[in-house]
């Protein structure tokens, strides 16, 4: 799932790499929105759980959801079993600030492909847009 080739082709028809975000704190949305937006990936947000999996029950398709742990409503958790119960195969990153590794497996358990520390940075993002879908 690297962005890679998935520049804009000649012909002008190739669909553009996209990303859901999903968190409720404001900077982290935004520092996250501008790390994607800098390398060409189209971003769409999410405030919270509940509407991460309204957006994808409209239709909406992404190749990547960066899904936070703790939040207001609809937690990452419950989001992400809701996503993968639904069907949802696009890679899900979990992001958390959360230190209870208890709280950390369940996030993984609940289907994410990788689970990072916040707040991502160029760096872990060009790392996880390498690694393959799980």
């Amino acid at each position: 799932m690297s962005l890679g080739d998935e520049g804009s082709s000649s012909k002008g028809t190739e669909k553009p790499f996209t990303a859901l975000i999903v968190d409720d704190n404001f900077l982290m949305r935004k520092m996250h929105e501008s790390i994607l937006k800098s390398i060409g990936i189209t971003t769409q947000i999410a405030h919270n759980g509940k509407e991460a999996v309204d957006i994808f029950r409209c239709g909406a398709n992404f190749d990547i959801v960066f899904m936070d742990m703790e939040m207001p409503i609809m937690n990452g958790i419950e989001a992400t079993k809701e996503l993968r119960a639904m069907g949802v195969v696009c890679k899900i990153v979990g992001v958390t600030s959360c230190e209870n590794t208890d709280e950390k497996e369940a996030f993984k358990q609940a289907g994410l492909d990788i689970l990072h520390e916040k707040p991502l940075t160029l760096a872990k993002v060009n790392s996880i847009l390498e690694q393959p879908q799980n």
